[in-house]
C-alpha cells in the first residue's frame, strides 16, 4: 500500500473550526454494506439500532495538558503533557528553538518549576518540583489542546464541547471525537430501543495527528497509547455476539482498543496495556460491526483504519459523496456510519 492511495482534495472550508451551535446537532452520513448512502442528521442514529445491539464507548478524559513558559536560561517553550507517569513525572512533547538537555530547568506560568530529565524518543521526561501533583499543576495552569488543524485558540465553549458527556477518566491530549455528538437525551433513546452502553477506557496521545511519513505504508511507525477493557464489558461484547447482536464502536479510538483486546485470540478479552495497533486494508476485525466515526485527515493513520473496515473503494466514494455535499470534516465535523465490509 502507498501513501498515495490515501489522498483526496479536501477544501479547506469544510474544516470545521467550532462545535455545532448545539451538541447532537451534527449530520449523519450512513454508509451501510448493502451500498446505500444516506444524509440524515445525527439524530436519525437510533432508528439504526436494533434491540440487543451494544454501544461501546470511550470515558476517556481531555487533559488540560498545554503548559506554557520559558526555558531558566531564557527562550520560550511549550509543552505538551503525553502522559502522566507518578505524582511528579510526565512525559511531555516540547516545542522550543532547541530541545532542551537533561537537566535543563523549565518555567511554566503558575511559577511551576520542572526539570527535564532524559529523553525518551520524541518525548521528554519531566520531574515537576512542588508540593502539587502533576494533575493539579495541569488542572490548574493548563490550557486544553486542541487539534492543529483549528487554527485558532481554545476558548470558553471548548471547556464544555471538547468533552464527550461521559467523560471519567483523565489522561487524553485530544477528544474521542465520535463521541460529541451524543447527548443524554441521545443515550436514553438508544435505551430505550433496547440498546445496551457498555464503555472501554483509551488515553488518546497527540500521536493521533502525527503525519505518515513513508510512502510505503508498512514503514510507517505507529504511536503507542494505554487502554484498559473492564471485565463487564468483555462479557457484554461476548453476549451481544451470542445473541446475534451487533457491537457498535463509537470512534476509532473504541475500535484500536476492542481491537488490539482480541487481537491474540479473535475474542475480546478484559485487562489494559500499551497498544500500537496499526489496522490498515486487510486486517481482520474481530469484534465491531458497525463504526461510528467522524471524517479524517487526507494521508491518516485512521483514514486507512477506516478503510480496512468499510472497504478502501467505499471509503473513496463516501469521501467524494461527503465532499460533494460539503460534510463538516475532522474533531468538529459531521459523523458517518460505517459497516464492517464483511458483516450483514
Amino acid at each position: 500500500m502507498l501513501l498515495s492511495d490515501f489522498d483526496f482534495h479536501l477544501p479547506e472550508h469544510l474544516i470545521a473550526q467550532h462545535p455545532p451551535a448545539e451538541r447532537g446537532a451534527s449530520r449523519l452520513l450512513v454508509a451501510l454494506p448493502d451500498g446505500t448512502l444516506r444524509d440524515e442528521t445525527f439524530a436519525f442514529l437510533p432508528q439504526l439500532v436494533r434491540a440487543g445491539d451494544l454501544f461501546v464507548f470511550n470515558n476517556t478524559k481531555v487533559v488540560k495538558a498545554r503548559l506554557f513558559g520559558q526555558k531558566e536560561s531564557g527562550g520560550r517553550i511549550e509543552a505538551l503533557i503525553e502522559r502522566v507517569l507518578d505524582a511528579h513525572t510526565a512525559l511531555a512533547h516540547i516545542r522550543a528553538s532547541k530541545s532542551p538537555k537533561p537537566g535543563t530547568v523549565l518555567l511554566f506560568d503558575g511559577d511551576i518549576r520542572a526539570e527535564m530529565t532524559e529523553r525518551a524518543g520524541e518525548l521528554f521526561t519531566l520531574r515537576f518540583a512542588g508540593e502539587q501533583s502533576v494533575w493539579q499543576i495541569l488542572e490548574r495552569h493548563g490550557r486544553l489542546p486542541l487539534p492543529p488543524y483549528i487554527a485558532r485558540a481554545a476558548a470558553a465553549e471548548d471547556e464544555a464541547r471538547y468533552q464527550t458527556v461521559y467523560a471519567k477518566h483523565q489522561g487524553a491530549v485530544a477528544a474521542p471525537t465520535a463521541g460529541l455528538h451524543f447527548t443524554e437525551a441521545l443515550l436514553a433513546e438508544l435505551e430505550a430501543r433496547g440498546a445496551r452502553t457498555a464503555e472501554i477506557t483509551l488515553h488518546v496521545g497527540a500521536g493521533t495527528f502525527q503525519p505518515v511519513r513513508t510512502e510505503n505504508v508498512a514503514e510507517h511507525k505507529m504511536h503507542s497509547e494505554w487502554y484498559d477493557i473492564p471485565a463487564e464489558t468483555a462479557e457484554a461484547v461476548a453476549e451481544t455476539k451470542a445473541r446475534g447482536g451487533r457491537v457498535w464502536a463509537v470512534g476509532t479510538t473504541s475500535v484500536r482498543a476492542l481491537e488490539s483486546a482480541a487481537r491474540a485470540t479473535g475474542r475480546l478479552r478484559a485487562g489494559s496495556g500499551d497498544t500500537d495497533i496499526f489496522l490498515t486494508p486487510g486486517c481482520r476485525f474481530n469484534v465491531a460491526d458497525r463504526l461510528i466515526t467522524n471524517f479524517h485527515l487526507p494521508k491518516s493513520t485512521l483514514l486507512m483504519l477506516v478503510s480496512a473496515f468499510a472497504g478502501t473503494e467505499e471509503i473513496r466514494r463516501i469521501y467524494r459523496h461527503a465532499v460533494g455535499r460539503e460534510y463538516r470534516f475532522f474533531s468538529y465535523g459531521d459523523a458517518m456510519v460505517l459497516g464492517r465490509k464483511e458483516a450483514v
